[in-house]
Order: C-alpha cells, then structure tokens, then sequence
C-alpha cells in the first residue's frame, strides 16, 4: 500500500457542472490517458476522448436529443460508455443506465418511466430496447460512425455552457429488493458535491488509476469509475468481464479499488490456501493478525509480536500486495453489504488496510468512509465532510447533505417519505454512531428479524458471521421472523466447492449434486458450527439447507448488485423452509 499524500491540486472540482469540470480536465490534462483498455488495444487521451464526445453529442443533436431529454444507456465496461455518457451529458440530456440483466419487462419499465426516446446500446441488447418503444437504438460499430459523422448544427460550448447545478446528471434505478425499482434524480450540484466529499477522505495523488467494473447502472460505478476521474484527471482502465477484475490489479495497479464483500472473500480464500501450505506463512499470518486486532483495540504491542511481523513484512507481505497489484493503492474499500471480520482481519495482516465504506443511491453513493490511515473495523468510518448525521428515536439513520437527490422520479409520496420538510434523508439503515463519530451499520430496518419470543435480531450480521467461517459458503440467506427459531438457506460456493471436492475425493463439480453429497453437508455443517460458537443464542442457526445450484447477480435471489431479494427468495423457497420448521 502506498502512503496517503496531499491531494493532486484539480481545477475541475471548482466547478459548477460535471459538464464544466470535463471541459476543465481536458485543458489542464490533454495528453494523459483518459480511458483505455488492459493492453491498449483502445486508449483515449482526454483530449481525444472531449473529440469522439463532441463528435458523438452532434449526432444525437441530429438525432433530436436535446437539454432535458433522457438518453438510456445499455453498455458494458469499455471505452464507448464512457464517450456516450458524456456525450450526452454535454448536450444537457440526462443519460441513465440499465443493467444488461434486466428482463424484457423491467426494461420497460424503466425506459418508460424515464421517457427515453434514444438508447445507445451493444448489439445484443437493442431487440429490448426497441421492444420497449424507443424509436431510435444506436447500436455500437457501424450505426455508432454513422451517428457521430451526421452533420449537425450543434454549438458543443454553447451546449455544455448551458448545463445548470440543477439540471439531471443522471437517474439511477435501484435495484428493486421489494418492488419495481425508483429512479434516484442525481443532479449535477449533487454529485459535484460528493466528488468533493469523496476525494477529501481518501486524498487522490496526481495521475490516479482505477478500473472500471461494476455495472454502469450502479452508483459506485458512475461515482468511483466514471464522475471521479473526470474531475480528478485519473486513468479508467475498463475491465469488461467482472470475473476477471482480480487479474485486472496487477496490471493496472490501481490507486483505488472498491468491490462488493464477496471479491475480497473469495481473495482471501485463494491467498490462505496458497499461503498455508508454508508453516512460516501461518505463524507470520497469526502474529500478524493478533497485532491488528491490539491495535484495534488500543493496546500496545508487544515488542517481540512487531518484530515478528516487520520481518513477515520484509519476507511475505510487500511480496504478497506487489503480487495483487495493490502496492500502489492508497485506498481499498468494501461496501454494498456486511464484510465478515475475518476478513477485514487479513487484509490488515498483510498491509492492506481494507476499509468498509457506506452510501446509496439516495446520496450519490457517499455518506461514510474509513480514512485510510484511521480505519475502524466493522464500522464503515466516520461522515464525509459535507456530511451531516444523526439517528432518530428508533435508530435509523437520517442524512442531511449536498450529496442528497432531490427526489425519485414520478414517485412525489415515496420523495415525502425519504426526505422529510427539514431536508434530513431517512436512509431504512439502522445504525450505531460511537464517540468518534464512526458509524457502525446494524442492518435495513424493514429487514430485521424480531423472532416469536420478541428478539431483535440483524440477519445481515449472521449472514456475515456465517459466510465468514468458511470459504465453501457462497451465499447466506437467514429466515426467521416471526419463527420460533432462526434457519438459513445456503449456497456453496460456485469455485471453492468444486476444488474441495476434488480434494476430497468426491466425483464431479456439479453444485447441485454436491449439495446432495453427506460428505459435503458435513463441512458445511462444520462451518455453521463454528459461526454458531460467535453467535448470540437467539441468532445461532438451528437447521439449514444447502440450496441445488447457484445463485447468479440480476436473476431470482440476487439483484445485479449481489444483494439479497429476501421476498423472492422467501416466496421461491417456501417449502424448502417450511420444511425445516416441520415438527
């Protein structure tokens, strides 16, 4: 890890518009790379990049598109998202992604909601769009260049110039756990403000890296992978296939990485397989641990555990992250559900201090960041600056801030129930704030759990302690509410399942059939024992089932985000639950 330093002095960030700020960036920064591929087969400059997006929004000015209007966007990770989104931008139109799982019908749901009349779309996914009634789909390659060489009468500076504080910068659609998902209206005032609030917790050094890889359609994407590097000059390295972002950090060394709990799990899960074969290795591993753990609680470390861990460092550590590809990060963080301590834990270990982190849609994905030098584990860090908390009577979470959206689009009773006549957002969170200030997540707070006998319980804490005593467990989902005691639904995971397996002699890779298999349920058995041994007595799972196959981002139990759709999963699942509770 890289040492944080002052932050790279940006002209961009005083601007009144993210249409400004890329205009900014491209004067002070013409020559450095702005968006490119792993192997540079594309690589864009700024300036050449202000040159596809002019070319681009004179299309579209051809094509009708004008301030106001709404532009849907349905691409992955690559160069030309990044071109659309601001060529759009650039015309004051308000481009809005949909995630390339959605179905036919969500599509249209959300192309009408948003009264799309252009998409901008990859091949594939222009049969939706269409279908969804809009009258013009620019699809990649061929229509694309016969867009952006349509003649136009567009005045590119006049058009960014008229770009207000005010004006759409973009719609997010949430992901929709319990219903059809509501458009999160970010303007420009907005996400100025959490391009600011961001960047003074983690202090970016001049020419910073970062790989673009979520879906498009999600906050921490548009925020972290897209608005960021425009206004601080920093290099995207786009990174089409998700599976493959772990490959992705040794050959870009990013200065920041953000991603879902469930990437650093499944790294850790590799790195401990690959390291405890060592004796050495698991004793530097150990000693290294007790020292985080001291220095999270406050108490001195002993002289012999630090010189132990200062020769691992020399002899393992420094390897280990110039390895991953994160000895140049100054900056690595976790977000979008509970990271089990573990963890948080061994990547401390070994030098990379992985930090929870904690925003929304509602708040252009900021709210809460553990500074890189003061983490806290298991809370997600103290406000940003700008940043305005406190917990009503019930716990829940209230924000008050720039970052917050003006409202959710065509939806004025749900806008009155999330943001109250004295501006504080009710973000559904419950949460703890300590003395420091630090704010420590409890869970949704339509999620919890209040059992028969009255206990409240955070199923997303279970689920946390669960998935993190063992690497064969993909995914948790904990029932009871209402229930005698608590149960769980459990998924083994689609990569560690099949090679332990193998290692034990058990035949084929088939996650179905090795939910079936005795020998597997044991060693599933045998992990929820030890999450139970962490557990409070009501939380302890009392039965489980091993789930007959997986569960996949954007299909029935997961939305694209990884995060539980609990209703469905419940509904789906009913019998298999019942069942547990029989008797």
């Amino acid at each position: 890890m890289s040492t944080p330093t002052a932050a790279a002095s940006s002209r961009a960030v005083g601007a009144a518009t993210l249409a400004e700020a890329f205009r900014i960036t491209v004067e002070d920064h013409p020559d450095r790379a702005a968006v490119r591929t792993k192997d540079d087969e594309d690589s864009l400059t700024w300036s050449e990049l202000r040159d596809r997006v002019d070319a681009l929004a004179g299309g579209l000015h051809a094509l009708g598109v004008r301030r106001g209007d709404t532009v849907a966007l349905m691409i992955g990770n690559r160069p030309e998202f990044h071109i659309a989104d601001l060529a759009a931008m650039t015309l004051g139109a308000t481009p809005f992604s949909i995630y390339l799982t959605s179905s036919q019908e969500q599509i249209a749901y959300v192309v009408g909601d948003a009264k799309a009349r252009v998409a901008i779309a990859e091949e594939p996914y222009a049969p939706l769009l269409e279908a969804a009634g809009l009258k013009r789909v620019v699809t990649l390659g061929d229509d694309w260049a016969e867009v952006e060489t349509m003649e136009s009468d567009l005045d590119v500076e006049a058009a960014w110039r008229a770009v207000e504080p005010e004006d759409l910068t973009t719609l997010i659609y949430t992901s929709g756990t319990t219903g059809p998902p509501k458009g999160v209206q970010l303007v420009h005032r907005n996400v100025i403000a959490a391009v600011r609030a961001t960047e003074a917790l983690v202090r970016f050094p001049d020419a910073s890296k970062v790989i673009s890889w979520l879906p498009s359609a999600h906050v921490a994407e548009r925020m972290a992978h897209h608005y960021l590097p425009i206004a601080y000059a920093m290099t995207i390295t786009c990174c089409p296939n998700p599976r493959e972002v772990v490959g992705y950090l040794p050959a870009v060394k990013p200065t920041w990485f953000f991603a879902v709990p469930r990437i650093w799990e499944k790294l850790k899960a590799g790195m401990e397989a690959h390291l405890s074969a060592d004796e050495q290795n698991r004793v530097w591993l150990d000693a290294a641990a007790r020292k985080v753990e001291l220095e999270q609680a406050g108490e001195p470390v002993p002289e012999d555990l630090a010189a132990t861990v200062a020769e691992a460092e020399a002899q393992l550590f420094a390897g280990l992250r110039a390895m991953l590809g994160l000895d140049e990060a100054v900056s690595v963080n976790v977000g979008a559900a509970p990271t089990p301590r573990e963890v948080l834990v061994f990547f401390h270990s070994i030098g990379v201090p992985l930090a929870e982190l904690w925003g929304m849609s509602e708040t252009c994905g900021a709210g809460c960041c553990n500074p890189p030098d003061r983490v806290k584990i298991g809370t997600v860090g103290p406000p940003a600056p700008g940043v305005d908390l406190r917990l009503a009577d019930d716990g829940e979470l209230l924000m008050r801030s720039e970052v917050v959206m003006t409202g959710y689009r065509n939806l004025p009773d749900r806008t009155a129930e999330a943001l109250d006549a004295d501006g504080w957002l009710h973000t559904g969170d419950i949460a703890r704030i300590d003395e420091d200030g630090y704010v420590t997540i409890v869970d949704r707070k339509k999620e919890l759990i209040i059992s028969a006998g009255g206990k409240n319980m955070s199923p997303a804490n279970i689920e946390s302690t669960i998935k993190g005593a063992g690497p064969l467990i993909g995914q948790v989902c904990v029932i009871g509410d209402g229930r005698p005691f608590n149960t769980a639904l459990i998924v083994l995971d689609a990569d560690f399942a099949p090679a332990w397996a193998a290692q034990h002699g058990l035949e084929g890779s088939d996650l179905a059939a090795l939910a079936r298999a005795d020998e597997m349920r044991a060693a599933v058995q045998a992990g929820v024992d030890a999450a139970n041994a962490r557990l409070s007595r009501v939380e302890q799972i009392k039965k489980f089932t091993l789930v007959e196959g997986d569960w996949a981002p954007g299909g029935d139990e997961l939305t694209p985000t990884m995060k539980l759709k609990r209703r469905p999963i419940a509904a789906k699942y009913a019998d298999a639950i019942e069942e547990m509770y029989a008797g």
